[in-house]
């Protein structure tokens, strides 16, 4: 029974914002979780306040924060596809201008 009120206080969606800009984006959990840093602050038992609240500040722009989450999403779409699958190259969708600093906030999320 705990376990059941302990879903019900998770939502299927989870917003990440840029503290760098104020913008917000509202994600499917499942596609968040893709990230090892979201993953472990939207956990209830790890105690943190992104847990109860679904609501994580990223200190990157929203440039940067959309790309994060666009590839997130893009990895959670192409998660099971088969060994004879095609799968777009994301890269192809990554302007020149901000790939370094979207390769170091891909680090630092773990995605």
């Amino acid at each position: 029974m705990a376990e059941d009120s302990e879903q019900a206080k998770q939502s299927d969606w989870v917003k990440i914002i840029s503290k760098r800009d104020g913008h917000s984006f509202i994600v499917p959990r499942d596609v968040a979780m893709g990230s090892g840093f979201l993953r472990n602050s939207f956990n209830p038992e790890a105690g943190f306040l992104e847990g109860t609240q679904n609501t994580c500040e990223v200190d990157d722009r929203a440039i940067i924060v959309e790309k994060v989450m666009e590839y997130l999403a893009h990895k959670n779409l192409y998660a099971k596809a088969g060994p004879r699958e095609e799968i777009p190259d994301f890269q192809e969708r990554i302007p020149p201008d901000i790939a370094l600093e979207l390769l170091m906030a891909a680090d630092f999320l773990e995605a």
